[in-house]
């Protein structure tokens, strides 16, 4: 998978640097420079191709549009990632939290359950295959 993205980041480095040179080019044009600004110019469609040929082996990748505003802002889209991983873990304490206070709920109603209804809850204990009254 990572040699798709070394393909296609080859083809982008070249790109931009040939986007570099002929902005060099342009910036102090002179006639003479004319097959070099030619010679540039078709080296940039040649990457607009090459690019794109690199588009059909990435066509199952999606990014998120999160990442692409990071990017706008100035910001790391790296940073994207941590901050999703960081997001995760508060959701999933926070999940783990309600879960542990259900099961002493669940623990506290069965106990206080069983001395008001003890057969009952004898039965619901066999049913569900517990043989000892939680403590």
């Amino acid at each position: 998978m990572a040699e798709k993205f070394d393909h296609l980041e080859e083809h982008l480095e070249k790109f931009v640097e040939n986007i570099r040179q002929l902005g060099i080019i342009v910036s102090d044009f002179q006639p003479s420079s004319q097959t070099g600004l030619n010679q540039k110019l078709n080296f940039i469609v040649t990457g607009l191709q090459d690019i794109d040929k690199c588009r059909q082996q990435l066509h199952d990748i999606t990014v998120p549009l999160e990442v692409f505003e990071y990017i706008d802002q100035g910001r790391n889209p790296q940073l994207y990632t941590k901050e999703c991983l960081e997001r995760a873990l508060a959701k999933n304490e926070q999940v783990k939290g309600k879960i542990d206070t259900m099961k002493k709920f669940k623990s506290l109603l069965i106990q206080e359950l069983s001395k008001v209804f003890p057969e009952d809850m004898a039965k619901y204990r066999s049913i569900r295959g517990e043989d000892h009254p939680p403590s």
